[in-house]
């Protein structure tokens, strides 16, 4: 239970230290590396046209945002 204890302790330390530097900085939170954008990738899937599944995937949503629309109480 006791190394439990110290475990727990320091990983709240730590997490305590990284709110408190974060509270200071008052930076956005940013992966280290900057994603996609820092290559010149703007989109996950860097094909000219979307595979059948991701067009699957765009229709169902296009219909869901047009069922949402059409159903909307003001």
């Amino acid at each position: 239970m006791q190394i439990f204890l110290i475990t727990f302790g320091v990983f709240l330390a730590v997490v305590v230290a990284m709110a408190i530097g974060y509270i200071f900085q008052k930076k956005t939170i940013s992966g280290s590396c900057g994603g996609l954008g820092s290559i010149g990738i703007e989109k996950e899937c860097d094909c000219p046209e979307p595979c059948d599944n991701r067009k699957k995937k765009m229709a169902k949503e296009e219909a869901r945002r047009k069922m949402l629309a059409e159903n909307r109480i003001i």
